[in-house]
């Protein structure tokens, strides 16, 4: 198994560097943190007293990872879920923060397990994760990245600003979809005529 932190800095490089798009309600952004995190934080790297987009762009790529280790990883338990889920929930903690633990009790409560979706990871979520990793672990990691795509899917479903991040300008899979895939084994990618179909609406 990859140690988080190489996990973390391959969350860096899909993230990519600064961006500050008006659609991205994450604001200004830089390898994967956002101007509203750096606020959370703190993180004052200019030192004029103010936490704007002159601090967003002075963010290097080990500060990045550390960021994600230490309060994407760490402080949300991701450590305490099964290993072959690590990587995936992880890197959609810092793609939709809380979202992404939520999507994983929503699929662990369509296996069967008895846990509240409320975003946290606790020692019922964490058990439950582990009964499911057991009981279908080749599957389970599978499942939460289709899980995953399906949230970018109805998320670009009901607002329109944000289907760019899901298609492509050329017609085909946005980053989304394509980083949802990153953890579901090729057989269960969408085909492009799939995908195609999916978007048709939009």
């Amino acid at each position: 198994m990859q140690s988080v932190r190489h996990i973390a800095e391959e969350i860096v490089a899909r993230e990519g560097g600064f961006v500050n798009d008006p659609d991205d309600p994450g604001g200004a952004t830089n390898f994967g943190v956002t101007i509203h995190t750096m606020r959370a934080l703190g993180l004052d790297l200019d030192g004029d007293g103010e936490i704007g987009v002159a601090d967003v762009r002075r963010m290097t790529r080990a500060q990045a990872v550390d960021i994600f280790v230490r309060h994407y990883f760490r402080r949300p338990r991701i450590d305490t879920l099964p290993g072959v889920l690590q990587a995936s929930v992880f890197d959609m903690q810092v793609n939709a923060g809380a979202n992404a633990v939520r999507i994983l009790q929503r699929l662990l409560r369509g296996m069967g397990q008895a846990v509240a979706v409320d975003g946290v990871i606790g020692p019922n979520t964490a058990g439950a994760a582990d009964a499911a990793a057991r009981a279908a672990p080749d599957h389970i990691a599978d499942a939460y990245g289709i899980a995953r795509r399906g949230y970018y899917f109805r998320l670009a479903d009901a607002r329109p600003g944000l289907r760019k991040f899901a298609r492509s300008r050329a017609g085909g899979k946005g980053g989304w979809i394509r980083r949802a895939e990153t953890f579901i084994a090729p057989r269960y990618h969408l085909s492009d005529a799939a995908f195609q179909r999916r978007v048709a609406q939009w």
